[in-house]
């Protein structure tokens, strides 16, 4: 999917395992089909989940980055109505991987989709609440880092403005165009909350039928609240999108900056991902022809 992704061999993930993990040597190693865009993952024996990079060099500070992730992750649990990865340590560079990498809690069940949740108002209604305590948590004076989502949405605009000029061939980009300039132009006055900022379908999973957890905390973080309103527009349907947005008690300026939200998402992750992530290119036309909606 990536120029600059490394091959995770998943003999070399067995030895890094035997090395650094005594206590899960001899277990079984298998690697975990996924359409994940940022981690190769292994399970070890029936517990484990292994998390490792797909771009190690990208970040000189990844060992950070990986182990801020773990601390959300202790104070996300404490907090939320649902299960979110529980860590296990980290791991670092060894023969066949040249980066960190982080050890969590296997949790069961299957990335989101509307036919495997049984009512999908009840769903939506579990998702907000999972919102509703996110935002709920003490942000202790923390405000948006300047990096990655939840800050200004009009920061966006280049970046957006590109993916549509080399979209035209894949979606309605001039209908797009028109969603995008609506969006970026609204005036926002709510303050910074915690947001996981990447509440995509794969980052939810559903056990017989419900919301059980939400996984992948890499982007959590403290921002603009309208970004967590993007699974009404990435995984929603019309009825359930309003259960969700009522749940939350959205005013219009933030429902229209969390559309553009979703827009920014699905625009940059479909002409990326078209060849090389049919499952996250699908997402993202799903995504697309919602905020159009």
């Amino acid at each position: 999917m990536h120029a600059d992704q490394v091959d995770v061999p998943v003999d070399a993930v067995a030895a890094l395992v035997a090395a650094q993990f005594p206590r899960w040597r001899g277990l079984p190693v298998r690697p975990v089909s996924s359409a994940g865009t940022v981690h190769a993952l292994f399970r070890v024996g029936a517990e484990v989940v292994l998390r490792f990079p797909l771009r190690p060099g990208a970040d000189s500070d990844l060992r950070a980055e990986l182990a801020r992730e773990q601390e959300y992750a202790v104070l996300l649990a404490a907090h939320l109505p649902v299960a979110v990865p529980e860590p296990l340590g980290l791991g670092e560079p060894g023969d066949g991987y040249p980066g960190p990498w982080a050890a969590y809690r296997w949790i069961p069940g299957a990335p989101a989709q509307l036919d495997r949740v049984g009512d999908p108002d009840v769903f939506a209604s579990d998702l907000a609440a999972v919102v509703v305590a996110l935002r709920g948590i003490d942000t202790g004076g923390r405000s948006w880092p300047g990096t990655g989502r939840g800050g200004p949405l009009a920061d966006q605009d280049a970046d957006v403005r590109a993916a549509l000029a080399v979209s035209g061939e894949l979606t309605d980009t001039a209908a797009l165009a028109e969603v995008w300039d609506r969006c970026r132009a609204v005036r926002r006055d709510d303050p910074d909350v915690w947001i996981h900022a990447d509440l995509m379908p794969g980052n939810l999973l559903v056990r017989d039928g419900r919301l059980v957890a939400v996984i992948d905390l890499g982007t959590v973080g403290v921002g603009d609240p309208a970004v967590d309103l993007m699974p009404a527009w990435n995984l929603l349907d019309a009825g359930s999108r309003e259960t969700y947005r009522r749940a939350l008690g959205v005013d219009d300026a933030t429902w229209e900056r969390g559309r553009g939200w979703a827009l920014e998402q699905a625009i940059n992750a479909l002409h990326y991902y078209v060849e090389t992530n049919p499952g996250m290119a699908g997402i993202a036309r799903h995504t697309l022809r919602a905020v159009l909606d």
